[in-house]
């Protein structure tokens, strides 16, 4: 029994001696939230279909840090910091070390933001929405949901263009009048320029939450931004 005990109580995954030379995938992603005020940056080496564990004196850095492992039987070993989103915007470097081999990754980290708020009530029509610190050919996810059980809502991907996403009248039509949450994600992806011959990616991510009031109008708005200029 107590033997029993013991092994449940042991979650890591087993940790053999020879980890395919180390000649691993390199699995980064960073994801930054306005909502909870932090960005998590999680980092996986991957191979033969799992995520490994870099023995000494091998080691995983953040800007300089030594980042700690977590492990579960699940998901393997991963390296996981997080950081606060106001002290996280500009370049970074991960620098991964192990069998006498170093690989280096310099990333840049920006903020999005919307360049006027959006108000407390949103008439029914065209709505842009103008962000700061996103460049043309961005993709962005967006999320607009209301409480209705039966509406479909909006989820889709698009391509800001000139700063700007827009939502269409007809669009909205999948959305109910009253209370809706909408959440955009600009999410990018990019092959890492130091990896094993495996190679790797790094995929960031940065989500902003609003919620406001949407309601027809007796009178007629011009196509216009949500701040209803």
């Amino acid at each position: 029994m107590l033997i029993l005990l013991s092994a449940c109580a042991n979650n890591e995954p087993d940790q053999p001696k020879e980890m395919n030379n180390g000649n691993f995938y390199f699995d980064y992603t960073v994801v930054g939230d306005e909502e909870n005020n932090d960005v998590t940056v999680k980092l996986q080496y991957r191979s033969n279909g799992r995520s490994w564990l870099i023995p000494n004196p091998g080691k995983v850095e953040l800007d300089g840090e030594v980042m700690a492992a977590d492990s579960s039987r699940r998901n393997g070993y991963w390296y996981e910091v997080n950081k606060p989103l106001d002290e996280f915007e500009g370049q970074h470097q991960i620098v991964f070390t192990n069998n006498g081999k170093t690989f280096k990754e310099v990333f840049d980290f920006s903020l999005m933001s919307l360049k006027t708020e959006i108000p407390p009530v949103v008439y029914r029509n065209d709505l842009v929405f103008e962000f700061n610190g996103v460049s043309a050919g961005d993709q962005v996810r967006v999320l607009l949901t209301d409480t209705g059980f039966y509406t479909r809502g909006i989820d889709r991907t698009d391509t800001v263009t000139d700063g700007q996403i827009v939502i269409s009248r007809y669009d909205l039509d999948n959305v109910k009048d009253g209370p809706v949450t909408i959440e955009f994600y600009r999410e990018t992806e990019q092959e890492l320029e130091e990896a094993t011959a495996r190679g790797g990616r790094l995929a960031m991510t940065f989500g902003l939450r609003r919620e406001f009031v949407l309601k027809d109008s007796t009178r007629r708005h011009p196509a216009a931004k949500v701040d209803e200029r």
